[in-house]
């Protein structure tokens, strides 16, 4: 049994345009995302999926000076892009984590794939039933479900966004939510603005620009300094039938 984490990349952010590859402390939020990625205990590999688009270019040259392997494949059907990555490392169990979020905590990717390890499910996250702070998201699902999804999912955001066709169909596929004992989801820690960039730029600096942290480090910096908090608690999560 193989275990992959596969990090979704892109260029084309409608919101915040090349947000993957901005600077936090003196690294790119990729950057940011693979290391801590990497500290999970119990994957077997990490792999960016990015897309086959000339501006996806940029995401294949960072990722060769991070030296992570890479896939590239369908701009817009992340689906069909992530199913393949997945395919391309011979895993048999995926980790579905998106580039955008610069304090996605390994600590957390192990509780979930622990907890999904023991379960005999085929999809579980910490967002089913949101207790973390948004952009601590981990979703792991089986090789056999993203197929079926793959499959037989046609919306548009069900191709878009990788996983809705699971948890919207749980007479099909076994699912679980892992919580946290305190509940956190009103912290807003991934970044589709410039607001969002802001306040992470802001928690890296108190945090000693570094990205070796845990996140209730982080959000120790949040409780002591509700002024950061404030710098995009107005921002509003895209539903996703919109984005």
């Amino acid at each position: 049994m193989k275990i992959a984490a596969i990090i979704q990349a892109r260029m084309n952010s409608n919101r915040l345009p090349g947000k993957v590859l901005q600077d936090i402390c003196g690294q790119t939020m990729l950057a940011c995302v693979v290391r801590r990625v990497k500290r999970a205990s119990l994957l077997d590999q990490v792999i960016v999926a990015t897309s086959a688009t000339d501006a996806d270019n940029a995401v294949i040259d960072e990722c060769q000076k991070l030296a992570v392997p890479t896939f590239r494949g369908s701009e817009v059907d992340v689906l069909d892009r992530f199913y393949h990555a997945l395919l391309s490392c011979g895993a048999d169990i995926a980790v579905r984590i998106t580039a955008d979020c610069p304090l996605i905590e390994p600590e957390i990717i192990d509780k979930v794939l622990r907890a999904f390890l023991s379960s005999n499910v085929d999809y579980a996250s910490n967002t089913l039933n949101r207790t973390y702070p948004r952009g601590l998201d981990v979703e792991v699902a089986k090789l056999s479900a993203l197929k079926s999804a793959w499959e037989q999912s046609s919306k548009l955001y069900h191709r878009a966004h990788v996983t809705p066709y699971l948890y919207e169909n749980p007479q099909k596929f076994k699912l679980l939510s892992v919580t946290n004992e305190t509940n956190w989801s009103c912290y807003r820690w991934t970044v589709d603005t410039q607001d969002d960039l802001t306040f992470v730029r802001k928690v890296y600096e108190l945090l000693g620009c570094n990205d070796l942290f845990n996140w209730k480090e982080a959000l120790r910096i949040c409780n002591e300094n509700p002024g950061i908090v404030e710098l995009n608690r107005h921002v509003e999560q895209k539903a996703l039938e919109k984005s």
